[in-house]
């Protein structure tokens, strides 16, 4: 209809204003987002996720840009990242100090008030991370790189060792702070905050979150080199 083919063209005119790189909004529900429990999805529900995204959360001169891996189908299913029950990111991000308390996922909005945001190397959801490919990865590196340039975060933080060795083009990188910067922002790998998926032999991710949280105040008034 004439009322549906309007909305559509508005949704996608919000969904580019975020920052994406692809003209179509993830799913329906994303324009839905409230400070308010989500449905807990359904089986059929997860399964239509599949291939679906969630819109970035993300805005000029953040002084962190988290960036996942990808999406998984129980976050594309409710349209709010990290989502799924036992996902470690949001607990993590308050033991790091980053946050007051530790936020439910539907809150997440609450982060840019905290000049914090969160983007995913490949915007398509998957049941596992493995699902990708390599060539995915590197060109979600160029992707984020766009992104970079666009919105300028102080720090970059890629949530994922093996991704991020592969997308960069960096087989031997460790966790924590990278040498090399990335646009004109810092870069930190972090490890993963998926619930089934081990930290890559680090022996406290907290303690390594912590430590990055600990370089913001200090460096906060200089450009990351």
């Amino acid at each position: 209809s004439a009322a549906g083919s309007r909305a559509g063209e508005r949704d996608r005119s919000i969904w580019k204003s975020h920052g994406a790189d692809r003209a179509d909004p993830p799913s329906a529900n994303w324009r839905r987002r409230t400070a308010s429990p989500p449905r807990r999805p359904t089986k059929p529900d997860l399964a239509d996720a599949v291939g679906r995204s969630v819109a970035d959360l993300i805005a000029p001169d953040l002084h962190v840009l988290f960036c996942g891996i990808n999406p998984g189908l129980y976050s594309a299913a409710t349209g709010h990242h990290f989502a799924r029950p036992g996902n470690r990111f949001w607990p993590s991000l308050h033991a790091a100090g980053f946050t007051a308390r530790i936020l439910h996922a539907w809150e997440e909005r609450e982060l840019l008030t905290d000049h914090l945001g969160i983007t995913n190397l490949v915007a398509r959801a998957t049941v596992a991370a493995a699902e990708l490919s390599a060539d995915e990865l590197v060109d979600g590196r160029a992707i984020l790189l766009r992104k970079v340039h666009k919105f300028r975060p102080r720090w970059v933080a890629v949530l994922g060792i093996g991704a991020y060795r592969l997308a960069f083009a960096e087989p031997k990188a460790n966790p924590g702070r990278q040498a090399s910067s990335f646009g004109s922002a810092g870069l930190w790998v972090l490890p993963t905050p998926a619930g089934s998926t081990p930290a890559h032999h680090v022996r406290d991710p907290r303690a390594l979150s912590r430590r990055f949280a600990g370089a913001q105040p200090q460096e906060s008034g200089a450009e990351p080199p």
